[in-house]
């Protein structure tokens, strides 16, 4: 009777602040009335959970954990769901979801610059909330890495071809968020320029001072995007301080 009880809805992981409420969901269907039992684990330790004998586990996140249901019915067949993981971010800075956020990714850590050697590692790392707990995907160059899918991108012997600039883009049903675009150096020993510097040059460029800035929303094969709007208008006030004249298009 292993097929006597079919789950119709898994439990789903999450990426969540400390002190967070959420529900853990579990449905399944029998040929007789169900039990239900959760289960978490912690750093190893597998505990059932008292008192959570129903399909919706309610959850105050406290630290990151582990969670499965146990699934049985009054023949003595059971089955487990999938297990899911409860991420909990201890320590979130600005970008703290507000309390209307309704679980759309929320980028809490973002990559740094990076400068490595030839034939050294090169590691990457975001991390980003959500509800469910978002998918990761890195780009190198503006072009998709396709098999950098975790937090964490890791190349065990870094090329020279491997230098570029890299984001990630955290996504789940709710939408999706970048993290900030970073530079990666293999190989280079020269210091990068001085900000002054870097100002000074486009100072220099710019002799008309005159900007501008277009963003994309709308794309034929893409959701819609709410950052370039966003972007313009920050860029614009930036620019406007330095005595640019800019002109902003959208779309």
């Amino acid at each position: 009777f292993s097929t006597a009880i079919a789950i119709t809805e898994q439990p789903v992981s999450v990426s969540v602040p400390v002190g967070y409420s959420f529900t853990l969901r579990c449905r399944a269907e029998g040929r007789t009335s169900l039990q239900y039992q959760w289960f978490c684990q912690h750093q190893s330790i597998c505990r059932q959970i008292p008192g959570a004998t129903k399909q919706d586990l309610p959850v105050t996140a406290q630290q990151s954990q582990l969670y499965t249901c146990r699934i049985n019915d009054l023949y003595r067949n059971a089955v487990f769901s999938d297990w899911v993981k409860v991420e909990v971010h201890q320590c979130v800075a600005r970008g703290l979801p507000p309390r209307l956020w309704r679980g759309e990714p929320v980028i809490v850590l973002n990559p740094t610059e990076q400068r490595v050697e030839v034939g050294k590692p090169l590691q990457l790392q975001c991390a980003a909330m959500g509800v469910p707990a978002p998918c990761y995907q890195w780009y190198q160059n503006g072009n998709l890495l396709e098999h950098q899918k975790k937090k964490k991108l890791l190349i065990t012997h870094a090329e020279v071809s491997d230098s570029g600039t890299y984001l990630c883009c955290a996504s789940n049903s709710h939408g999706e968020h970048w993290t900030n675009a970073v530079d990666v150096h293999i190989g280079e020993t020269s210091p990068p320029a001085e900000p002054s510097q870097l100002c000074h040059l486009v100072f220099l460029s710019a002799t008309g001072k005159i900007a501008l800035l277009v963003g994309n929303n709308r794309y034929q094969h893409h959701p819609n995007l709410m950052a370039p709007v966003t972007d313009v208008f920050e860029l614009s006030l930036l620019l406007e301080r330095l005595g640019f004249q800019v002109v902003s298009l959208l779309d």
